[in-house]
Formats: structure tokens, sequence, C-alpha cells
């Protein structure tokens, strides 16, 4: 569910700010009113969650001076200046320093309501914006993303951890929908760089001249080239296979030019190369050397056992959370079932499944097997697993169980052992089978 935006709003005229609160209100706002700037000041601030609807003819400090204020802490606070019949010139200089847009005195009051919409629309996407931008910089966040207990994965975070410190060039490589651009997000956010800059281009979505401007430059758009705007932090090209041989040649010579350790550290990402074709065949063989000196393979998911009823459960979770409905309920039939599937598309394909489960459950209809069958026959010819023993199914199916009832019920040990008709001892001895701790539910 959206969080509720805030509409300030200020103005020296108690029956001003009283018309335009309740107006604002009966559009589905929640607003909160001011008799003054200072007033605003004491509380709004750069992460403040939501807009600004100010006057600016006030006494003390002027809309104008309020406004200077508001963008100079938080250049992203949309601000709706109201003006007077005359005031326009006033106005105009209002946008030229920041205002998000502003309204003449007598204003129609669907023209606020539609100008509040457009402001807080902007305003989410920036706070959502700066949130996952310290997410992705957060070491600690982004480690939690990668999700999983299995061998592949303990191994995974293990390498980022080392590879993170290590401060060098790094190739990534792996099959589609794996999270190889969360693992070079994870590399910056764990290394000495986390607090520079983490720029990112995709080799395949550009036509050869407009790559190089965007990398070298000069830039269309009159930008800075990629590789001075990420100079001193990382430069993640993502499709590095689909870069051309002279591209190649040129970022080969800028590597070449940086000192060591690099003053600007290159993450490679291939997507997609023939599975009978090494990345070796794909890149110059002196530009591989340089970026594969560190390496990380990212494990497919069929081969990632009980990781994959974690996932399947965290998604479902979140989706559930998102629509406001409840998570399915998945039965010891579907849980094998999931463990089974050849998983082609990976981790997004299961990203994928999770949703649709969550939205048929809503509908209450619908099986999580149909729609694997669905995805496999839509996906054609695919990967198989391997059979496992009974016994892997059913102790990742228990594992899931515990797991999943120690979540719904917050860490309570009375409540799960009510609901598995489990005693005390034996949940705590399969709780230190599975590796599950109470602290991490409650």
């Amino acid at each position: 569910m959206a969080r509720a935006m805030k509409v300030a709003i200020v103005d020296d005229e108690a029956d001003m700010r009283q018309s335009i609160s309740q107006w604002l209100a009966l559009s589905g706002f929640d607003t909160e009113t001011y008799a003054s700037a200072e007033d605003a000041l004491k509380v709004i601030g750069p992460e403040f969650q939501g807009v600004v609807v100010s006057d600016i003819k006030m006494p003390g400090m002027d809309g104008m001076a309020f406004l200077k204020r508001l963008m100079s802490q938080d250049s992203g606070l949309p601000v709706i200046m109201i003006t007077g019949h005359g005031d326009v010139p006033m106005a105009v200089e209002a946008m030229r320093v920041g205002a998000f847009d502003f309204l003449e005195k007598p204003f129609n009051p669907d023209r606020m309501t539609e100008l509040a919409k457009r402001a807080t629309q902007a305003r989410r996407m920036t706070l959502d914006n700066r949130a996952l931008r310290r997410e992705l910089s957060d070491g600690t966040m982004i480690m939690k993303k990668l999700i999983g207990s299995s061998p592949a994965m303990e191994r995974l975070r293990e390498d980022i951890l080392d590879l993170g410190q290590a401060d060098s060039h790094v190739l990534i490589d792996g099959e589609t929908g794996t999270g190889k651009t969360l693992v070079a997000h994870a590399l910056h956010a764990v290394g000495p760089r986390a607090s520079k800059k983490f720029v990112t281009i995709s080799c395949a979505a550009w036509g050869e001249d407009q790559l190089a401007g965007r990398l070298f430059g000069p830039a269309e758009d009159g930008n800075l080239p990629l590789v001075e705007e990420a100079r001193g932090g990382t430069l993640c090209l993502e499709d590095i296979e689909a870069l051309s041989h002279p591209l190649q040649s040129r970022l080969l010579t800028m590597i070449n030019d940086q000192g060591t350790p690099p003053e600007t550290r290159i993450i490679a990402i291939c997507n997609q190369h023939a599975p009978d074709t090494t990345l070796e065949a794909v890149l110059r063989p002196d530009l591989f050397y340089r970026l594969g000196a560190m390496t990380i393979v990212l494990p497919p998911l069929r081969s990632r056992g009980e990781d994959i009823l974690q996932l399947f459960t965290r998604m479902s979770e979140q989706f559930a959370e998102e629509y406001g409905c409840d998570a399915p309920q998945v039965m010891a039939q579907e849980a094998a079932q999931l463990l089974q599937a050849p998983w082609p598309g990976n981790v997004r394909q299961l990203v994928n499944i999770a949703e649709r489960a969550v939205l048929q459950n809503r509908r209450g209809s619908g099986s999580i097997a149909s729609l694997l069958m669905a995805d496999n026959e839509a996906s054609g010819p695919a990967l198989t697993t391997e059979g496992k023993p009974l016994k892997d199914y059913v102790e990742a199916f228990e594992r899931m169980l515990i797991d999943n009832t120690m979540r719904r019920h917050k860490g309570s040990i009375v409540a799960v052992m009510e609901e598995l008709c489990l005693p005390r001892r034996t949940l705590n001895e399969k709780m230190a089978k599975y590796g599950l701790t109470r602290g991490d539910y409650v």
C-alpha cells in the first residue's frame, strides 16, 4: 500500500489556510497548516514525507525567502506557490528558483487538487529513489537481499565480501535471471568505494556510436561521459559481450592508463553467450584477462536446493503485503514441484510466479502447479534438474513450514508449538538443524 503523503499549507491568512486544507482533505490528502514560514521550517526537513503549498506574500519570512530555504535543504521537495493577481513575474521567478508550479488567486480548487496529485507523485518517486540509492550503498542491507542458505549462496556471499574489498576489476557471469546486477551493487557496497558513485550502462541498449559517446564522450545530451562520471567510483558495464571490438580496445586503453589500484573500478556483467561459447572467446583476450582476473559465476536456481522455497516464501509475502491479501500456503506436493522445476529463468522467473500465485490466491483460484506448468511450456525445452532423495524434499518442506510459521507468529515459540503440534524440545532441535533462530522473527 502506498504511504500517505502530507500537504503542508503555509499562509498567514487563517481563512485561506482553512479553505485549502478542507478542500484537499476532501480530495483525500493528509493536510497540516502553518501560519508562518518560520513555523513550517520547524517541521519540514530534507526527508519531509509530502509537499508544500505556500503563499508568496507573508509577513516575516515571505514566500520567496521560504522557497529558497526549502530548496537549499532539499531541492527535490515540490513547492506550489500561491500568488496574488498581477504577481506573475514573481511566480516566474519562483519557478526559476525551483518551485514545482504556481496558482494565481482566485484559483480553481480542482486545479489545486490536480497540482497536489502531481506534486505528491513526484515526491513519492524522489523519496523512493533516495531510499533505493541508500539501500544499494548499504552493504549490510544489500547482502540481506541475497537470500539463501545453500552452500552455493554461502560461497557467493564470501566471494562478494572478499572481492569487494580487493578493489580490482571483476567479471560476473551466469545464466539470465540469476541476480548478476544485484551482485554488482553488492560488490560496490561492501568495498572501499561504497561512498563513491556507482554508474551503470547496458552495452546492448545503444548503437555503437551512441554507446561510444555515452562511455567516452562527447555525449549527445551534453552530460559527462560515464568514464568521467564514475571516476573514483565503480563503472558497471552490463551485457559486456555486446561491446564491439573497437570499443573493447578503447576500454582496454582506459584501463591500462589507470594506476594500481585503479582509479575507477570496472565491474563487467555478461548476460548472454552461447552455451558452447566461453566469455573468453567473446572478448578480446587482453581485455578478458584484465577484467577476468577476478570472476564470479552465479549459481543457477535449480542447483540451490531449499533456497527455492525460501525465495518463494519471501517473494510471495512481499507481494501479498503489496496487494493487501494473504500469501498462498504452499502444500507438500507444491513444495516438491517448486524444488523439481527446471527454472530456466532462474530467480527472475521465480519472482514472476510468486507474484502471479499471490494474485491467484487473492481471487481464490488456480494453483502453483498450473503456473509452473504454463511457464515451462512457454519457455520450451529447458534444462532439467537431477532427482533428489526423498529425505531432501522432506527436510526442505519442513524447514519452510517452520520458517513460515515462525514469521506468521513473529517468533512466538508457544504459538508455533501449538500450530505444528510439536513439543518444545523437538522444535528447538529442528530449528537448530535448519539454522533458524527466534531472534530473526521477533
